[in-house]
């Protein structure tokens, strides 16, 4: 049996890094622990500087996993004239897929052709074969592959469940697919494995200047306690909640930070049966949905889709946004004018919801138009007293954002370094080759590990060969094992019962009902390694369920409905911070 005091190689000590933050004064201290934040911290310390990230919550727990999950350049962003950012975000892309082999993967995409009775002519397919044209001379091609048109035959072989007399033909095109949670994960691992001090459940509270240093207190959400961190050079990458950050630093509470909701909507796979992603219209509006499968059952075939992102202007409380019976109505009835399954909100297994931390520098005309029509460029900022703000951007352009927040770090503290990041392998890159094989690690499951942890897989293994008992699953009808749920608490910092089945693995974005039916037992299994007692159990469950129920009220009143229960946008110094595709 497997105990508490078993060997964890690899793994994060929380404790030191408390101990580290109380006793050391950083070059540069970041605050957000998502997937920008992850960035920063991992370029500055890779560049040697003495390096810490602090996050309030937990690693990637706002926007940076509730993305769609893609890593692309935005065909869309492409039509709409912004050339530059899709060149920029495909050149990442191809860094990404190198840096990154374990964690992102080709995903080819269909656009079909509706023409019989359908919603995009004859003239708009011909411009979309253009704009794919351009698409690939931009940046695509360096995925390996150009797009090529499909017979209406072929197109029907990938998406059976749309009508064959509107389909006339469709587009294939390829771009990439990663969890971004397990990819913020592993920046913030790779940044701890150059040195940087990492640590989760820290709220900051007050950030002073003192001469060439500033100080930050942090909360302790675990104990109740507070302290301070010294550091030369502080970064806000909290995304979302930028503003009320910078409103601890400058006094004032600026407003550039316009959120925009995008929520995703997970059904039964064979509801749909598409054996790629596809890209299907909006009726009546200007947009557009992706459609992807999702592999979860154990001989790696498909058993999810899900289907997003809506782009809507939010008004909400920023801590908290749902996805609400608009949201979902939405979605499916985009759905159901392309499918013939006639998918209804009884089908809906799981949904989530993210915040996009737009930047509103632009006029009062232009900040007026959807947040649809506005750039996902980043933002990098300097206050009088040194902290540097990164914020806006998107997921596939993470490194890039943080390339340009240490650039400033070497301007603010007047010692250039190259940046190394490029071509800086991630944590875990070397891939899962397993030395043995156990009668229960077969194809498909190794290929599930190596894909969420690459060599660190091994370490999970290890887990589930020392107590069989870690080789069942951890949610019935998933494709996790337990033993990805200790991984979880002894090497990545996890510390809570939501952490393990919302983000270190995705059981609560696969099937919500599932899930929370299985919480109490993996609270029980979790325990031993974070030193719960019953009463913590009981706890972590009920806030489990609790906000499980939370979302599932919220799948069932209106969007107007939601925010006058809830109030309007709430102000909320939260270190999170994370860009949806």
């Amino acid at each position: 049996m497997l105990t508490p005091d078993a060997p964890s190689p690899g793994s994060w000590n929380r404790e030191a890094a408390l101990q580290s933050l109380r006793d050391t004064t950083f070059d540069v201290l970041v605050i957000g622990g998502g997937i920008t934040g992850a960035g920063v911290a991992l370029d500055a310390a890779s560049r040697g500087y003495a390096t810490a990230l602090v996050e309030r919550d937990d690693f990637a727990s706002g926007t940076s996993s509730k993305s769609s999950k893609l890593v692309h350049g935005g065909l869309r962003y492409l039509q709409q004239g912004d050339v530059r950012l899709v060149y920029e975000a495909l050149h990442e892309r191809k860094r990404l897929r190198r840096n990154a082999p374990h964690l992102v993967h080709v995903l080819p995409f269909m656009i079909p052709i509706l023409t019989k009775d359908g919603l995009i002519s004859k003239k708009i397919a011909r411009a979309l074969g253009s704009a794919l044209w351009m698409y690939d001379i931009t940046g695509g091609w360096r995925i390996g592959r150009l797009h090529r048109r499909l017979s209406g035959k072929a197109a029907q072989s990938h998406l059976p469940t749309m009508r064959a007399d509107r389909l006339a033909s469709a587009y294939l095109y390829f771009d990439a697919e990663a969890d971004d949670a397990r990819l913020t994960v592993a920046v913030a691992r790779s940044a701890v494995d150059f040195g940087a001090t990492a640590a989760t459940r820290l709220e900051v509270t007050a950030v002073e200047r003192h001469g060439d240093v500033s100080v930050v207190t942090l909360h302790d959400g675990l104990t109740d306690a507070s302290f301070t961190a010294r550091a030369r050079c502080v970064v806000n990458a909290t995304g979302v909640w930028a503003d009320d950050m910078r409103q601890l630093d400058e006094d004032a509470h600026p407003r550039t930070i316009r959120p925009a909701k995008g929520v995703h909507v997970t059904v039964p796979w064979n509801k749909v049966r598409n054996d790629i992603a596809v890209v299907i219209p909006v009726p009546k509006d200007k947009r557009s949905l992706f459609v992807i499968p999702w592999v979860a059952n154990g001989d790696g075939t498909f058993k999810y889709t899900y289907i997003g992102t809506t782009d809507t202007d939010y008004k909400g409380p920023i801590d908290e946004p749902q996805c609400t019976k608009d949201d979902i109505d939405y979605v499916l009835r985009a759905l159901n004018a392309s499918v013939t399954t006639d998918v209804t909100h009884d089908d809906v297994l799981a949904v989530w919801s993210g915040l996009r931390p737009l930047v509103t520098t632009t006029s009062d005309s232009k900040a007026a138009a959807r947040t649809a029509d506005l750039s996902r460029r980043h933002s990098v900022s300097t206050s009088a007293n040194g902290m540097i703000t990164v914020t806006g951007g998107k997921l596939t352009t993470y490194r890039e954002m943080a390339e340009d927040a240490v650039d400033e770090v070497d301007k603010v503290l007047g010692t250039p370094h190259r940046c190394r990041t490029k071509r800086l392998k991630l944590h875990g890159h070397q891939g899962f080759k397993p030395t043995s094989k156990p009668a229960w690690l077969n194809a498909a499951l190794i290929e599930h590990l190596d894909n969420r942890y690459g060599s660190d897989a091994q370490h999970v293994v290890a887990l589930a060969v020392t107590d069989p008992d870690l080789a069942r699953p951890l949610v019935d009808g998933l494709p996790y094992l337990r033993a990805e749920a200790i991984f979880a608490v002894t090497h990545e910092m996890a510390l809570s019962l939501d952490d393990v089945l919302s983000r270190r693995t995705r059981c609560r974005l696969f099937d919500r009902r599932a899930t929370v039916t299985s919480a109490p037992e993996v609270a029980r299994l979790i325990a031993p390694f974070l030193s719960w007692s019953q009463a913590d159990i009981d706890q972590q469950v009920r806030e489990f369920i609790d906000s499980c129920a939370r979302e599932d009220a919220a799948g069932r009143v209106t969007e107007d409905e939601f925010i006058a229960a809830s109030g309007t946008r709430e102000s909320a110094t939260t270190p999170d911070s994370g860009e949806l595709a």
